[in-house]
């Protein structure tokens, strides 16, 4: 008897977290929905995208000195589309992305923060553009590798996921940094960002199963050793589903970390899908002219006061190298053999 009431109480609950989640996701689109208004169309070539089209969705400010690469990074990839939200960046990159013939480009001067981080604008455009397509959603300092993938490219991946009927796919941010003041280091448009940050940590990751959204949390890298040693609960997360055949009634809650419906989000599950890594490029040198000015306008953060200790050390053009933890990038191949990727059955 014991046993038949606690099974009950189990489904009870499921059934409980289930018609939570939905509700949750109802609101995320009515959301997605009003912040359509905000947008406002600079180049819209979404008339061209074909059914087969893999689309790549990112939020950017000032990312002049990182999109020609991410561009042509994740067009050699396969990225057939890219749908871009210009939140009021005054280097030039709008005239630069309104010029592209595969760039979609919206602009607004609405609060970032407001808009939950940019993702009522992503998740806007995804309902109306993304449906039924496999969906990349990045940010502009973010390089998305898997394995093999010089020689197989995302038409390849998606194939193989759509096969195995797996809707998504997860990817680890691994940052990247320089050795020695981040300063010091030079980069020009068009350069790849890998050989000015050429280091990462090896090692310190932590993973936690996080039954309410079924996705495994991951923390660690040099963010959490060098800014939040001392508090490690508010290091940023480092797991991402960046990937996904989307549906309209889809949406993102947290960042690419958390998608609703939770399904979305069992990448990182012990199993035969693979893995990849998103190398987050945050500290090319003109991370300190950022910092100074994300510090002022406060909109990166839910709890921004938390924060002011993280952009003050920034701030102080620090070393982030440790000759312990810190080694040098040498290709997908290495990152398999430190565990932070997986090939799985790909």
């Amino acid at each position: 008897m014991a046993r038949l009431i606690d099974t009950a109480r189990t489904r009870l609950q499921a059934g409980l977290d289930a018609y939570r989640q939905r509700w949750k996701r109802r609101g995320l689109l009515w959301r997605a929905l009003r912040a359509r208004a905000a947008l406002h169309a600079v180049a819209d070539r979404t008339a061209a995208i074909r059914a087969q089209d893999i689309l790549c969705f990112v939020t950017v400010r000032n990312e002049g000195l990182r999109l020609p690469f991410f561009l042509d990074h994740h067009r050699r990839l396969g990225v057939r589309h890219f749908l871009i939200v210009d939140n009021d960046s005054d280097d030039g990159s709008p005239a630069m992305l309104a010029a592209q013939p595969d760039v979609s480009l919206w602009r607004t001067s609405a609060s970032y923060r407001g808009s939950r981080f940019g993702m009522d604008w992503i998740n806007a455009l995804l309902a109306r553009h993304g449906s039924g397509h496999w969906c990349l959603t990045l940010d502009a300092d973010e390089i998305l590798i898997y394995p093999d993938w010089q020689a197989r490219d995302l038409a390849a991946l998606t194939a193989w996921l759509d096969a195995r009927r797996a809707p998504a796919f997860a990817a680890l941010m691994l940052d990247l940094y320089p050795k020695g003041p981040l300063a010091q280091a030079v980069h020009r448009p068009g350069d790849d960002p890998v050989t000015v940050l050429p280091w990462f940590d090896a090692s310190g990751y932590s993973r936690e199963h996080q039954t309410r959204w079924h996705n495994v949390s991951i923390r660690g890298g040099v963010r959490r050793r060098v800014f939040f040693a001392d508090r490690p609960a508010h290091a940023p997360h480092l797991h991402k589903t960046p990937l996904i055949r989307w549906h309209w009634r889809y949406a993102y809650l947290s960042s690419t970390h958390i998608a609703l419906p939770r399904r979305l989000n069992r990448g990182f599950h012990p199993g035969p899908l693979p893995t990849g890594v998103l190398l987050h490029t945050k500290f090319l040198p003109q991370v300190l002219e950022k910092s100074a000015e994300e510090k002022q306008r406060r909109q990166h953060f839910t709890h921004a006061e938390r924060y002011d200790d993280y952009y003050d050390r920034l701030l102080a053009n620090p070393d982030l190298w440790d000759p312990q933890i810190s080694v040098r990038y040498q290709g997908w191949q290495h990152l398999m053999a430190l565990g932070l990727m997986q090939a799985g059955d790909w």
